[in-house]
């Protein structure tokens, strides 16, 4: 039986054909991932969050997009700063009911910084100030294609990450803001180049990992597999 995995969605203005409005809408290489992998996609809006909807699925995935307000870490916004506050409510609610679960759950880009913040951790709020280059996030035109910054992310050794993905892999980054302190959560990965953390894990959870970078962009699986394979353990037959 395939794994069910919500996965949620952006909450923004667009504009589409003759039409325009507040949307809730996902790049849809994010289900495809998933649905490579063995899983069934199931799109979760931030309109009406309730964690009832985890009754019905098998792991989660908390998807990229905008910033986390920095006052649930208790700063002041940085002039690059944007969220969402409907989505930060809707995806911190499934997150803390997740865990509380032991529900399978995989934070990408935005997803990661989420769940470092829920775990008493703050951010970086724009890494070019850090860091003196954009690397993270290469400049692109405004509408277009997004173009991914591409570098080595070194993972730790006896993490459940190092498990899945070995030494070192090379990964598609689109982030301007990063984890300055991960709170209660391990560090699984970071840049050689610039000591950023990239990728940290629940060490009291059986699956809970969080990666900056995006790998649904990316031809190695090996994450989306190692997460439908979790979520079907716990699929009766």
């Amino acid at each position: 039986m395939r794994p069910w995995i919500g996965i949620t969605t952006y909450t923004e203005d667009a504009r589409w054909g003759v039409r325009a409005g507040h949307v809730s809408l996902l790049p849809i290489v994010y289900a495809e991932s998933v649905q490579r992998a063995g899983g069934r996609a199931v799109l979760i809006t931030t309109d009406d969050p309730g964690a009832d909807v985890l009754d019905r699925l098998d792991g989660l995935v908390l998807s990229g997009g905008s910033d986390v307000d920095p006052a649930h870490y208790g700063e002041d916004p940085h002039p690059t700063s944007a969220w969402r506050e409907e989505r930060d409510a809707a995806e911190f609610l499934l997150l803390r009911a997740a865990l509380a679960r032991e529900l399978p759950v995989l934070g990408i880009c935005r997803g990661m910084q989420l769940m470092a913040v829920e775990a008493g951790g703050r951010l970086h709020q724009h890494l070019p100030d850090r860091f003196g280059h954009p690397g993270h996030r290469p400049p692109g035109e405004v509408g277009a294609e997004p173009t991914y910054g591409r570098h080595a992310v070194r993972l730790v050794p006896g993490t459940r990450l190092h498990a899945i993905l070995g030494d070192e892999v090379t990964v598609a980054s689109l982030h301007h803001q990063g984890v300055a302190e991960p709170g209660r959560l391990s560090v699984a990965g970071i840049d050689p180049e610039d000591d950023l953390i990239e990728a940290v894990e629940d060490p009291l959870r059986g699956f809970a990992l969080g990666v900056q970078w995006h790998p649904e962009e990316m031809a190695d699986a090996r994450l989306f597999d190692a997460l439908v394979d979790v979520c079907r353990a716990g699929v009766p037959a």
